[in-house]
């Protein structure tokens, strides 16, 4: 009786993203699905481990094979996978709530936000999307931290767009001089660099809270309140991201940016 071992993966294939390979073990000739690429029976015998049979089939020919999706809109799909990492969403990499007691944190560390949201100023109808969206991150934020299984990923990424934007609306509240160029630029980046757009915003609103404070007295012991939990806030949100195991790192960053939350709204009275 012959045995068969399983082939060894050609080095060169194994970090193509949106491909994967295929083995037969039936000694009858199978001809490859639509889509995929079959090696010639030529050139099997140069490849370690004798991969006969062995041939790629793109994850998008998987799904789609069989759905009656047309040719064309499998090579879209085929495009689409092949774009640049930049234009990806941000992926799942927390890997905290590993307990039901941080998760409990998590949630109850994410209400602050939908307080300080409700509590907001909104004089202005920039005020009120600001304030909306401080809500609709301490909502999304409890989603992520109570999700589990395939759901995780979407509120994560939901979680850091979310973020994104309430930068932005802050921003919008504050000046009225923003570049509408720089806005529509970081509303179609916020799906994919979600947290470049957080930093180059609040970039922006930690200038303009600096200014002022220098120039009006009664801003700055909130600012000094500000600049103190921004620190603490980043400390913890490189800890978190350092030692990911680590239980309640992630609810002392929220504390810390609640409180960061907190002393901007000092600007929009």
């Amino acid at each position: 009786m012959e045995t068969w071992t399983k082939p060894r993966q050609p080095r060169a294939l194994r970090d193509l993203h949106g491909v994967r390979l295929v083995h037969h073990t039936s000694l009858q000739e199978e001809p490859p699905s639509k889509g995929g690429f079959q090696l010639s029976s030529d050139a099997h015998s140069e490849i370690p481990g004798d991969d006969r049979g062995l041939f790629m089939e793109f994850e998008d020919d998987v799904n789609f094979k069989d759905s009656g999706a047309s040719s064309p809109y499998i090579h879209l799909r085929r495009i689409w996978q092949m774009r640049a990492a930049s234009l990806r969403p941000v992926q799942c990499n927390h890997l905290g709530d590993q307990s039901p007691a941080e998760t409990i944190a998590n949630v109850l560390t994410s209400l602050p936000f939908i307080f300080l949201g409700i509590q907001a100023p909104r004089k202005r109808m920039r005020n009120v999307f600001y304030a909306n969206s401080l809500i609709a991150v301490g909502v999304t934020s409890s989603l992520y931290h109570t999700s589990r299984g395939d759901a995780r990923k979407y509120f994560r990424w939901a979680d850091y767009a979310m973020i994104a934007t309430t930068t932005i609306c802050l921003t919008t509240a504050l000046r009225n001089d923003n570049p509408k160029t720089l806005i529509v630029a970081s509303a179609m980046m916020l799906p994919f660099q979600p947290f470049l757009v957080s930093a180059i915003h609040t970039g922006i609103m930690e200038l303009d809270f600096a200014k002022r404070a220098a120039s009006e007295p009664e801003l700055r012991k909130a600012y000094n309140l500000h600049t103190a939990s921004s620190v603490v806030g980043a400390a913890l949100y490189v800890a978190d991201d350092m030692f990911p195991k680590t239980p309640y790192l992630h609810a002392g960053w929220h504390l810390a940016a609640a409180v960061g939350v907190a002393t901007c709204n000092k600007l929009l009275k």
